[in-house]
């Protein structure tokens, strides 16, 4: 078992403000943590920021750090009542890059006491922040002994791994992305498991290019087999794999593996609305969109909100006018931090596109009888789309997604949370949305609750 522990972007900013004072001290804070249990990964999500006063504590100096316990009695609290984790995370201004012993003595009393508060094993923890930003970390583990987190993840502008030491071999093959961006940032991305959801015409385009940087494992989500009408856009997919009808997520996996790189790959053939298909997505470390339906995109919103993971949503339009003409060619990449603004704040989606979709998918005859009284409006089944257009978009969203883990932008990642293309009018742009979604704000970091994702679903 892997232990990791994710935190977002706006969580990540307050927690360096108060562990950095300015002071040359140490500062400690507690972070109440959302569950993932995975099956080979734990997250814990931070769901909320404790910070302890630097004025209440008894000791500070910058190489010793004592604080009253008292004052985490109403997180711990809710911690039981909710199966929450609780970490303990604090700095280390000079820069000492291990645990001392004073932190050895102090988590062991603080965590002795919590494995008594909590029902079952949960793993606690602790953290501490470096100067320059470092990250590491441990949890209890299920012995009572000590397991250093593998991975602590910052979902923010940039997209932050900071791993524990191992070994990640390059070969001949990474050459070239060694050459572009560093063994380092080749070495995070052979480490990284990636989610794509729609494994259409964009989709196809985004398997492919993450195979080719190299990214450890990918696991692929779409219940749709291939189609003789599927054939001008997936790349990859022939007329015998249409004429067999073999599922798309199939085909894509065929595919990465036939390039003999060292890309694992992991087929889903199901629709998003499965807990098994939600675990197999949350244990990811990056999640890429590549669907056409308002409430598949919004799902997935929920999905990286609530494990606190990066989400990259892939749009593309194309307006054709049914007599060989064109009248709009647009899409691109819109970035989710976890606690900021949503497909939904943005205006991206709309709550009548999510229930339309989610009708279609339920119900197609009600749908189809809604729609022609004029109930449902602006909605198409399918829509004109071409390799050439979705290739292009998919690689605004891969790109940008590289940008955030190896920023080589002149804008902060910070100003930049959508990547847009008018093909039609033949100019890019970024755009920044400031607002946070007030509906999945409430729920960063909330991890595997009951309802799940807080949605209620079908009893079969």
């Amino acid at each position: 078992m892997r232990y990791h522990l994710r935190i977002s972007g706006a969580h990540w900013n307050s927690l360096r403000a108060h562990l950095f004072p300015g002071d040359g001290l140490e500062s400690v804070a507690l972070l109440l943590c959302g569950l993932h249990r995975g099956e080979d990964v734990t997250a814990l999500c931070v769901r909320q920021i404790l910070p302890i006063p630097d004025h209440a504590c008894s000791i500070r100096r910058p190489d010793l750090l004592q604080w009253p316990t008292r004052l985490g009695l109403p997180l711990f609290e809710t911690a039981m009542r909710e199966d929450c984790a609780v970490v303990k995370i604090h700095s280390h201004p000079g820069g000492f890059a291990e645990y001392s012993r004073q932190d050895d003595q102090s988590d062991a009393e603080l965590f002795g006491a919590l494995s008594g508060w909590t029902n079952g094993y949960v793993p606690h923890g602790s953290a501490v922040v470096l100067p320059g930003g470092k990250i590491f970390g441990r949890v209890v583990g299920p012995a009572g002994d000590f397991l250093a987190l593998d991975r602590v993840a910052v979902a923010g502008g940039d997209v932050d791994f900071f791993d524990q030491d191992r070994e990640i071999t390059t070969s001949e093959a990474d050459l070239r992305n060694v050459q572009a961006f560093g063994p380092g940032t080749v070495r995070i991305l052979k480490s990284l498991r990636i989610g794509v959801a729609g494994c259409s015409g964009t989709g196809s385009w985004v398997v492919e290019m993450l195979a080719r940087l190299g990214v450890g494992g990918l696991v692929l989500v779409d219940p749709d087999v291939i189609q003789a009408k599927n054939l001008n856009r997936i790349i990859n997919s022939t007329r015998a794999d249409a004429d067999a009808q073999r599922p798309k997520v199939e085909v894509l996996k065929r595919a990465v593996e036939a390039m003999g790189y060292s890309t694992t790959v992991r087929a889903v053939r199901s629709d998003l609305r499965h807990q098994p298909v939600i675990d197999c997505l949350a244990g990811c470390d990056v999640l890429f969109g590549c669907l056409d339906s308002a409430d598949g995109r919004e799902l997935l919103n929920r999905i990286a909100t609530f494990y606190c993971l990066p989400y990259f949503d892939v749009g593309v339009r194309l307006d054709a006018d049914k007599k060989g003409g064109i009248d709009y060619v647009g899409g691109g990449c819109h970035y989710l931090q976890p606690g900021e603004s949503s497909l939904l704040s943005r205006g991206v989606i709309s709550v009548d596109a999510i229930n339309a979709d989610s009708l279609f998918r339920s119900d197609p005859v009600e749908y189809e009888k809604q729609r022609r009284v004029g109930y449902l409006r602006n909605v198409q089944v399918d829509s004109p789309a071409v390799s050439s257009v979705n290739g292009l978009y998919a690689s605004l969203a891969v790109n940008d997604f590289l940008a955030r883990v190896h920023p080589f932008r002149y804008e902060s990642n910070d100003d930049v949370d959508a990547v847009l293309f008018n093909l039609s009018g033949g100019y890019a742009e970024s755009r920044s949305f400031p607002a946070v979604c007030p509906f999945l704000n409430r729920r960063v970091g909330l991890g595997d609750r009951s309802p799940l994702l807080d949605l209620a679903w079908p009893s079969t």
